[in-house]
């Protein structure tokens, strides 16, 4: 089964937290993983520009009704209609997180993500302070951990 890694992040992103993301997806998309992300913009697609460019599958869970409102590099755009609520979705579907700058959605997806057992890391995230999780330096060490991780939660 290929690896199935969330990145997440917020739908507005500084210059580097959207490079970050984009090689954290291309790293992805060359390793074989599937990208699971918001499905929006910023680092979400920052990352899923990445993991399409190197030939990965995206798939973008969406707040709203309309598959429409993908960013354009989502494969798989699945409309959930449940707002906020999606990210609980997504940190359930996946085998590990990865996240990326961020706000309070972001900071939603850790909380639920480490409630039910994912594991997540944090690469430039918002919440160094406030959230103990592990953190690392690069887009490379973000991804190695995630797929390490991957390995050991399944679905």
């Amino acid at each position: 089964m290929r690896p199935i890694v969330a990145v997440i992040g917020g739908s507005t992103c500084s210059a580097e937290e959207a490079a970050w993301a984009g090689e954290v997806g291309r790293l992805l998309g060359e390793r074989g993983a599937i990208l699971v992300c918001g499905g929006l913009g910023g680092v979400m697609a920052a990352a899923a520009q990445g993991a399409r460019t190197a030939g990965g599958l995206t798939v973008g869970l969406l707040p709203g009704d309309d598959p429409r409102t993908a960013n354009p590099y989502i494969d798989v755009p699945l409309a959930t209609g449940m707002g906020e609520m999606r990210n609980a979705v997504i940190v359930r579907a996946v085998q590990a997180v990865i996240a990326i700058g961020g706000g309070w959605g972001t900071l939603s997806e850790i909380a639920l993500a480490r409630r039910i057992g994912t594991p997540v890391v944090g690469l430039h995230d918002s919440f160094k302070s406030s959230v103990d999780i592990p953190r690392v330096e690069g887009p490379r060490a973000a991804v190695e951990w995630a797929l390490e991780h991957a390995r050991s939660n399944t679905v």
